[in-house]
């Protein structure tokens, strides 16, 4: 339990991470199948294709990492639920990926030892996600690559992250998400800026309001067909990535790569 959300909850699903429909879980697979094509995108086009050396913070059962992994990468998933690494290792298909159990706030890595490191759905979960940001930074390289994804906090995400959740998903248990832990943009940008973090892109994003969409909220149980999509709007859910502050691996964009903000 931490001020309000009970992480414990991810401890207890075992193969229903991968498997179960009936749980808000599924509307995290949901969200995996948008962002991780966005992430190893972006990843491939600021290090020229090359393999990253890339850490996923509160990696839960490795719905990134795993895929992150697949695609050649050297991957370490880090996450506080021993049950839920374990799930992560049985689903590893690349049988590459290091989980390690550890503390978001107290990472037990070196310093600047990583290309990329990940925090998606984590800093709405942690007591302090200034200092998850602050360990994130420290362990990346210069010109290393923060994805994050999180949640706004204002009235209409409450309404839609956890009162829409608990009304239309089955199974959702209390405390998963508790508004008062949602990061605004700004306080990101700024715990971001502290740490020589430079934000390059944030993207909103919502469910998909399509046939799926509307099957889940009639029967309380998450589709396979059921999609996320980016949008240009913060309000409610936003995924995006800063940069470490140091020498840019491209020289010159590329077509889909990622432009250092100006006067970097």
């Amino acid at each position: 339990m931490s001020a309000g959300v009970d992480n414990t909850v991810f401890s207890q699903l075992g193969d229903r991470w991968y498997e179960a429909d009936d749980d808000p879980i599924a509307l995290l697979r949901a969200e995996a199948r948008l962002r991780n094509p966005w992430i190893a995108r972006r990843i491939a086009a600021a290090f020229a294709d090359a393999p990253c050396d890339v850490l996923d913070v509160g990696c839960g059962a490795g719905f990134l990492a795993n895929d992150l992994g697949a695609r050649g990468h050297r991957v370490v998933g880090v996450d506080a639920s021993r049950e839920a690494l374990e799930v992560a290792a049985r689903h590893d298909a690349s049988r590459s990926v290091s989980y390690r159990r550890g503390d978001a706030l107290a990472l037990p890595l070196p310093n600047a030892s990583f290309d990329v490191a990940c925090a998606m759905d984590l800093l709405e979960h942690v007591p302090d996600p200034t200092a998850a940001v602050a360990e994130i930074a420290r362990v990346l390289r210069p010109s290393g690559l923060f994805f994050f994804h999180t949640f706004n906090r204002n009235l209409l995400a409450w309404l839609v992250v956890v009162k829409g959740v608990e009304w239309f998903v089955r199974n959702t248990p209390r405390d998963l998400h508790a508004a008062r832990l949602f990061v605004r943009p700004d306080e990101l940008r700024g715990m971001c800026a502290a740490r020589d973090l430079a934000i390059v892109e944030m993207l909103g994003a919502r469910p998909a309001l399509d046939a799926a969409f509307a099957r889940m909220i009639a029967s309380g149980v998450v589709p396979r067909d059921f999609q996320f999509v980016f949008t240009s709007s913060l309000a409610i859910g936003y995924t995006g990535f800063a940069r470490k502050r140091g020498h840019w691996p491209v020289q010159g964009p590329v077509h889909g790569s990622v432009t250092p903000p100006s006067g970097a």
